[in-house]
């Protein structure tokens, strides 16, 4: 009972996290206007994404612009564009096979150490999945960084993290966690060791020697 609570748990932890990579993907706060420097201007706020980059105004008017050449963009934007959008497929592939293999559910029923298996194998694919949020996240957030602390950049120009890079931070941990806990979830084996035969009894001496 308590190996199938962990299951479950691995595997809304994952779900949850691929939820948090998708909404992730979806938001513009990707990187966000650093007011930082000696001219600061409030009356608007810019903020860029994977997909476009937008501009709020203080009256609460919002215009963004989408991205129109991908092969213009920089290899950093492509790269985690491709990686984002990998683990988002290899979660959603992640749920089929581990949704097969919990033990609440009814398929292979008959072969429990199939089921098993795709539990883990389920969990596996969540794990790769994460990893490819977590290097695509940390991958656009080290760019920032160098940016940022570029002396060439000019101080009106600099980004800093955005609410989207934290929220593919926090669902690639999510999907780390709940892939390694499907992957524990799997029961050891009882080593079975072979029954003693009996030995057979020595037959009782007839009190008569034979030469």
């Amino acid at each position: 009972m308590a190996n199938a609570g962990l299951q479950l748990l691995g595997f809304i932890l994952a779900f949850l996290g691929w939820i948090g990579a998708i909404v992730s993907v979806a938001l513009p706060q990707w990187k966000i206007y650093s007011y930082a420097g000696d001219n600061i201007v409030t009356a608007q706020a810019m903020y860029e994404g994977l997909w476009m980059s937008c501009v709020s105004q203080s009256t609460g008017q919002i215009q963004c612009k989408v991205f129109d050449s991908l092969l213009n963009l920089p290899s950093t934007l492509q790269a985690t564009r491709a990686l984002m959008v990998i683990g988002i497929l290899l979660g959603l592939i992640a749920i089929f096979v581990a949704t097969v293999g919990m033990k609440c559910m009814k398929c292979l029923e008959d072969d429990e150490m199939q089921k098993m298996r795709m539990a883990v194998f389920g969990g596996g694919i969540f794990l790769v999945a994460g990893l490819a949020i977590l290097v695509a996240t940390a991958w656009y957030g080290n760019r920032i960084v160098q940016e940022f602390y570029d002396p060439m950049t000019p101080v009106n120009s600099r980004y800093e993290f955005g609410q989207a890079l934290f929220t593919g931070w926090a669902a690639a941990s999510l999907c780390i966690l709940g892939g390694a806990l499907l992957c524990c979830s799997c029961p050891r084996k009882n080593t079975s060791y072979p029954t003693p035969r009996p030995y057979p009894k020595p037959a009782p001496s007839s009190g008569k020697d034979y030469v």
